[in-house]
This record gives C-alpha cells, sequence and structure tokens, in this order.
C-alpha cells in the first residue's frame, strides 16, 4: 500500500507531462553570404532585440564564401539553407546545376540604383585614360570571371567595343588588392567595391573612369534565394526571419540610429567608425528595399545583360523563379 501511495503522484506527474504540447525546437536557418557590410547577414542581430523571433522559430547560421558561385554546390548539396546569389550566379544555378527548384525569396543589395551608391571603376588620374575607348591595349583587373562586377566592367567596355582578349587584358585579383596593383601600375582599371572606393588614398592617386548606373543602369547585385522543399517545410519560420529582416533594415536605416549602427558595424569588421559614417546605410550606401523585397524587373534586365556578354546560352525568366509572397507576408507585420 505504502508502494502504491508513493507512485501515484508519480503517475499524475508523468500524466500531465505527456499532455503538455511538445515546445518546437527553433529551425536552423544556414545563409551564405560574400562580403560585409555590403552582406547584413552576419551583421543583422548586433542589435539581437529588435530581432524578436530570432532563438525562439527560427535560429540563424551564417556561412562566409568567397564568391556566390561556390553557394551553387553548397545549397544543391544541402548545406547551407538560403543562398545569397547575383545576378550572373543565380542563372547558372538553374541552368549548370539544374537547381530548378530554386526561388527568389528576398532582396540584399542593388548596385546603381537612381539616387543611390553605383560602384565606380578607376584608373589612375596619370594614365592618360579619359574615357573607355582609351582602354584598349590595356590591362583590367576583376575579383574574378563571371562575377557581377566582372560582368559589369566586361558588358561597359563591350559596348564601347572593346572585348578582353582581342582589345585588352584582363586579371584577376581580390578586392583588397585592387589599390596596390592600380597603384604599381600592375593594371589599368580595377573595381571600386565598398569599402574600398571611399578610400581617401585611392582617390588621390585615382578617378572613376564609368560606373554601373552610368553604362548598365541598377543591377541586382545580392539577393536570397532557397529551395522549394525548404520553403514549404518551414514557410512560418521563413516568414519570421524576413519579419525580423525588415525590422533591422529599418533600424539601421533610422537617421537617430546612425551612430550606434555604425559602430556595431564596425566594431563587427573591426575597423574605426570614422571611415563609415559618411555612407554606411545612407544613399551613398547600395540601395536595400526595407522590406527585403526584390525588384524582379531589375533581375530580369540583369540576367538578360549576362546572356548578351555570352555567360549563359539563354535568358532565364525571373518570375518563374521567384516567390515573393513571404517577403510580403513579412511586410504587413510592419505596417
Amino acid at each position: 500500500m505504502r508502494t502504491l501511495r508513493l507512485s501515484v503522484p508519480l503517475v499524475l506527474a508523468l500524466t500531465l507531462a505527456l499532455l503538455q504540447p511538445a515546445v518546437a525546437e527553433p529551425v536552423k536557418i544556414r545563409i551564405g553570404w560574400i562580403v560585409a557590410p555590403a552582406s547584413m547577414v552576419p551583421l543583422l542581430f548586433l542589435k539581437p532585440e529588435i530581432a524578436k523571433h530570432h532563438g525562439k522559430s527560427y535560429q540563424f547560421e551564417p556561412i562566409h564564401f568567397s564568391s556566390s558561385t561556390l553557394q551553387i554546390t553548397a545549397i544543391s548539396q544541402g548545406e547551407i539553407d538560403i543562398a545569397a546569389f547575383g545576378y550572373t550566379s543565380f542563372p547558372l544555378a538553374i541552368q549548370n546545376g539544374g537547381l530548378s527548384d530554386l526561388r527568389i525569396i528576398a532582396d540584399e543589395i542593388q548596385d546603381g540604383a537612381p539616387g543611390y551608391y553605383s560602384t565606380p571603376y578607376f584608373v589612375r588620374k596619370d594614365s592618360g585614360i579619359n574615357k573607355i575607348e582609351d582602354m584598349k591595349g590595356k590591362v583590367a583587373a576583376t575579383n574574378g570571371l563571371g562575377s557581377g562586377v566582372d560582368i559589369a566592367m566586361r558588358s561597359a567596355l563591350h559596348r564601347h567595343g572593346l572585348e578582353v582578349t582581342r582589345d585588352y587584358t584582363m586579371i584577376e585579383a581580390p578586392f583588397p588588392a585592387h589599390k596596390a596593383i592600380l597603384k604599381e601600375r600592375k593594371a589599368d582599371l580595377v573595381v571600386g567595391v565598398l569599402p574600398f572606393s571611399y578610400d581617401p588614398e585611392l582617390n588621390d592617386f585615382a578617378k572613376p573612369l564609368f560606373t554601373t548606373q552610368s553604362t548598365l543602369g541598377s543591377i541586382a547585385l545580392s539577393f536570397w534565394a532557397a529551395r522549394t522543399g525548404f520553403i514549404d517545410k518551414n514557410r512560418a519560420a521563413l516568414v519570421d526571419l524576413l519579419e525580423d529582416y525588415g525590422a533591422i533594415l529599418r533600424w539601421s536605416y533610422d537617421p537617430a540610429n546612425h551612430k550606434e549602427a555604425v559602430a556595431l558595424t564596425a566594431g563587427f569588421l573591426k575597423r574605426p567608425p570614422a571611415g563609415f559614417e559618411s555612407w554606411l546605410y545612407t544613399k551613398r550606401d547600395f540601395f536595400r528595399d526595407l522590406d527585403g523585397k526584390p525588384d524582379l524587373k531589375v533581375v530580369q534586365q540583369s540576367i538578360d545583360k549576362v546572356k548578351e556578354m555570352g555567360f549563359i546560352k539563354e535568358t532565364v525568366e525571373v518570375s518563374k523563379y521567384a516567390d515573393l509572397s513571404l517577403v510580403e507576408e513579412a511586410a504587413k507585420r510592419h505596417r
């Protein structure tokens, strides 16, 4: 009897525990990124209280890549759940990687959007190069074959009658080395990506020959894409992520928060805030839609330029590879 009396409370406790609803584990969302602060992926939770869903419905895991094309293999093998593709890598993922189930779900940055930052391509002030045609017989530097800025550079020269190999030489070098190779005359034209384009030393001896906007207009430099299987399985968590993404963008671009947003970003990058204060999260920065909603017209025009340059055989009908319902649902929560 004593044994029975002791076991009754234990049985009741176990029964109540079984009746309690199971607490779902946050969905792990692994996402690729290339360079910050152009990509805000590794910066999103520096002010954690803004993201009310993080750690609850989802857990965010940024994974660094040296280029967007490397993410094609990663997402195809299930190593990441969201890839930060650009207008050059996205069609390659579909056509060469066989990822017909990819869908664009959110925007990251546009280069050359009216009124916002447009990537400059620099030549030395003493080079005698004053127009694009003057690049004939010269050396241009890119970060890698087929990258977004590589296609933009080649396209600009192509539109002025210059073809790589025939009319000029192209070399590859990482972005941080571009200033040095231009200064040392190892190249005559380099890419001025953020934040290097605001370097006072670079601007002292070099000048922009052209910009993305002046030659191509707006291009979709980076956007998020996921596979339909992951979207269908984790829709609620993705909407929560995109709601938090929009909240963080709004906070970062609010002038009242500018000093703190710059300090947090500079601290993450281990650089003095003074190098970012005049441009980061302003119109001197890349354009970011504050809802994270992609402009599919810009994406389509950008991919069409890749086809024009012969890097892909056929263009991609972007509307078939986009699912904006998640970001639109998330945006309603900010209204």
